[in-house]
């Protein structure tokens, strides 16, 4: 049966009411930090539930934030991070510094879907505010 995932990242304290519609369904939601606020992540949990990592404006004493999200869904090993801590954030330059079939990202505010070697490495964009001219999430279906 497969699992369907919802990514985003960006949010900056913003959760659009289209994200609920484009995230229905979805059996786990990966944030990729710059999530702006605890009642983001409550939000997102009415939706499904929710794992996150910082981003670099995300507070230190963030409750349920981590450095990197690493979990394999049906025999996909996935690594999820904000980006901004790689000396590039690059497809490329992630793919090298992650070990993973699936690489989460953020930081850029630009969606992106590249093929890197044997890794999808993915940007959902910024969903947050409209001032980043796209307010895009991601799906992705792991069967």
């Amino acid at each position: 049966m497969p699992r369907v995932i919802g990514l985003i990242s960006d949010t900056h304290g913003l959760v659009r009411p289209d994200v609920h519609t484009a995230l229905s369904g979805v059996e786990l939601i990966l944030h990729a930090g710059d999530v702006g606020g605890e009642e983001v992540l409550a939000e997102l949990e009415t939706i499904a539930p929710v794992r996150a990592v910082f981003g670099n404006t995300d507070a230190p004493d963030h409750a349920g934030l981590v450095t990197a999200i690493d979990l394999t869904i049906a025999g996909i090993r996935i690594h999820v991070s904000h980006g901004h801590e790689v000396r590039r954030v690059t497809p490329e330059v992630l793919a090298a510094t992650y070990d993973a079939g699936l690489i989460v990202y953020g930081h850029t505010h630009r969606q992106r879907i590249d093929r890197v070697g044997k890794a999808l490495v993915v940007n959902p964009g910024a969903a947050g505010a409209r001032r980043f001219d796209t307010g895009t999430v991601g799906r992705y279906c792991a069967d």
